[in-house]
């Protein structure tokens, strides 16, 4: 008995699942073929023999039949039953069997495709469809699984505009999403901030002026930059970027206070800058429906009104006074 225990498993290490593929392949009739036609029988008459499933006899049959189809093994015809001939290994079998009927559904086929492309067997990929429970766990638990769910999503978002807006309402009902994704934005403004001094070899003051860098602070910037590139995928370059930021505005400010025209030009294009954004406010607000002021009246609505004309008026005068002599 082990003998013959041992002989049997070496066959099955040996060819696999085309062990079991050629016991259908020689006993069950070929679609077309009549039950008078030849000694073998319906697949569901050897269901029963077997003591399962139709859809599983069918599974091996049709597996069967597509190596068939490429010459691997023989056509169904040429087969007797109690027949043996020489196998494919094992390996080659995977190529054309599936043990899950979803396999031959749109979203099976889909799978399949996919798992294909990435070089994988579709029954691994068939199997993680068919038990989202075990992915989520896996997810949860593993932080490589995770990993490879989260590069997947964001190749499957780029083409799925329903994906895109459910991720979208699920970072904005998060506040820890949220502040991940503003805390990464900062970070990504602060990195472009200093690769545009080195790609571009200019430079926004604080209050807005565009400037040629200096050879310094353009050396600077590319040196904080080479930093932040070689940075691995999994690293935070959060920190990296606040500090190269930080570093390359401090050196902003010392160019502009180094040069006294540079400086009188940055204090003149500040106050042009404050004085359009308080224009602007104040032509917003509006004075069309005078009827209700009774309604929305404060006494402190006036007294901040006073202390701006006062400060306006303050201005003008400080303004007129260094205006140059006509």
């Amino acid at each position: 008995m082990i003998v013959r225990d041992a002989r049997e498993f070496g066959v099955y290490a040996r060819t696999g699942g085309w062990t079991f593929a050629l016991k259908v392949a020689r006993s069950v009739r070929p679609g077309g073929q009549l039950a008078g036609e030849t000694s073998k029988v319906s697949a569901k008459e050897f269901a029963e023999l077997a003591g399962c499933s139709p859809e599983r006899v069918m599974r091996y049959y049709k597996a069967w039949d597509m190596a068939a189809d490429d010459g691997v093994v023989p056509q169904f015809e040429t087969l007797v039953p109690g027949e043996d001939i020489e196998l494919p290994d094992a390996d080659v079998w995977l190529s054309y069997y599936t043990s899950r009927s979803s396999a031959t559904s749109v979203r099976g086929t889909a799978i399949s495709a996919a798992a294909e492309a990435e070089g994988i067997r579709p029954t691994k990929a068939l199997e993680v469809a068919e038990n989202p429970t075990a992915l989520r766990a896996a997810i949860l638990a593993d932080p490589s699984t995770a990993q490879a769910a989260r590069s997947a999503l964001l190749d499957r978002v780029k083409e799925d505009p329903e994906l895109q807006a459910e991720l979208a309402r699920d970072i904005a009902q998060s506040k820890e999403l949220k502040k991940a994704v503003a805390t990464e934005s900062q970070a990504a403004d602060r990195i472009g901030y200093v690769r545009k001094i080195v790609e571009e070899g200019q430079v926004k003051t604080a209050a807005g002026q565009t400037l040629d860098a200096p050879a310094a602070l353009r050396a600077e910037a590319e040196r904080h930059l080479s930093l932040i590139d070689e940075l691995d995928d999994d690293e935070d370059a959060g920190q990296w970027a606040t500090e190269a930021y930080d570093t390359v505005k401090d050196l902003v400010v010392q160019t502009v206070e180094a040069d006294p025209e540079l400086r009188v030009a940055e204090k003149r294009t500040k106050f042009y800058s404050s004085l359009q954004k308080a224009t602007k406010v104040f032509e917003e607000l509006t004075f069309d429906d005078v009827d209700d002021f009774d309604a929305i009246y404060e006494d402190d609505m006036v007294q901040r009104l006073e202390e701006l004309q006062q400060a306006l008026t303050t201005c003008i005068a400080a303004l007129r006074k260094a205006a140059p002599q006509q």
